[in-house]
């Protein structure tokens, strides 16, 4: 599929002012390449026994979350964490520090560019929660008023909280309690008309021993974000997949020799990576645009040996969730929008081909 962006390269990360940051920091895909021989002798004993069995996989989403990249992706400041912004902040690095010890899937994705507005005026319902706050809506920051109903929550020493608003995240005091939300967690919690769906631009994983996600220092995700960031919001989608492995043999992870620590990540990682493998097909299309010729032959001999050990040729993975809003609605330039992806997928020759399935979309919660 071509695109008008197409017709220019991505910026060199010295283009982006951040080449230093990556001299030393091979992209996350290497991780993908079998260690030496040599550096495996001591944990051959440790490593998966398999069966011959034929694998069918099932792939569905247990857990997902969104992250605003916007908020790191400037290399900001410790924050403080003396400030309730200071603390979401510090929190969010958190998460994404945690997950680059774990095998997750995230998505780099866009949305409309929405603010509140600090020189608006905020106001009360009569006898109510009725929180009405003044945003600033698109790159031409039109003018609007969101109104959502405030619960009062089980720590709070006041009725009413005292409220303080910035272009990102308006705080409210309840006494006892104070809650930091940006204006993209006010959206995904309270009813609104903002019914965009979301873009997936870049599809990757978490796991990575030098934690570049959290410090904004993925090569490819910068340079989405740099392509995007003066017209739409950047967030992450970290989703938490579960595989279920169908074969006459059951599945080798539950086998009591693979219950050590070593056979169990190589299991997992095998799922992972190709999960991985077949959402950038899915999202970003064969031409997996912005990415090297070399990462795509290393995902393609990836596929292959692990398509190969497992005795695998096809999977589905299912990318819907029970609670889904709107920010859930996802597509691409590859896909079309829905809430409700399902993609079967066969493994040829170390390719990935993907077939969306008909499904009705979920309602939105």
């Amino acid at each position: 599929m071509s695109n008008d962006d197409d017709d220019y390269p991505d910026p060199s990360p010295e283009e982006l002012g951040i080449g230093a940051l990556f001299e030393d920091a091979p992209e996350p895909f290497h991780d993908l390449v079998a260690p030496p021989q040599d550096a495996m002798e001591e944990l051959l004993p440790l490593m998966p026994q398999r069966s011959a069995a034929p694998q069918t996989w099932a792939v569905t989403v247990s857990d997902a979350k969104f992250h605003w990249y916007d908020l790191i992706a400037g290399f900001p400041e410790v924050p403080d964490i003396r400030d309730p912004v200071g603390r979401y902040l510090r929190r969010m690095q958190f998460d994404l520090e945690a997950a680059s010890e774990k095998r997750l899937i995230y998505f780099a994705v866009n949305r409309p560019r929405i603010r509140f507005d600090p020189n608006g005026k905020i106001s009360w319902g009569f006898f109510s929660l009725k929180l009405s706050l003044p945003l600033l809506v698109g790159v031409e920051e039109k003018k609007e008023t969101l109104t959502i109903e405030l619960t009062v929550p089980f720590a709070a020493t006041l009725k009413k909280p005292a409220v303080v608003l910035s272009d990102r995240f308006v705080t409210l005091n309840w006494g006892g309690l104070i809650e930091a939300l940006s204006i993209h967690d006010v959206l995904q919690q309270y009813a609104n008309p903002y019914h965009d769906a979301t873009e997936v631009q870049y599809v990757g994983q978490t796991r990575d021993p030098l934690g570049r996600l959290a410090r904004a220092r993925v090569m490819g995700v910068q340079r989405v974000h740099q392509r995007h960031s003066e017209d739409r919001d950047m967030l992450l989608l970290v989703q938490r997949m579960s595989v279920e492995v169908m074969s006459a043999a059951g599945d080798p992870a539950a086998m009591p020799v693979n219950q050590n620590a070593v056979a169990a990540d190589m299991l997992q990682k095998d799922r992972i990576d190709v999960v991985e493998c077949a959402l950038i097909r899915y999202f970003e299309g064969p031409e997996m645009h912005g990415r090297s010729d070399k990462e795509a032959d290393v995902r393609r001999q990836r596929v292959r040996e692990v398509a190969q050990a497992n005795n695998l040729a096809s999977f589905r993975i299912d990318l819907r969730l029970e609670e889904t809003g709107d920010y859930h609605q996802l597509y691409s330039r590859h896909a079309g929008v829905s809430r409700s992806h399902v993609i079967d997928c066969t493994v040829v020759d170390g390719n990935v081909i993907v077939e969306r399935v008909p499904v009705p979309d979920k309602a939105p919660s």
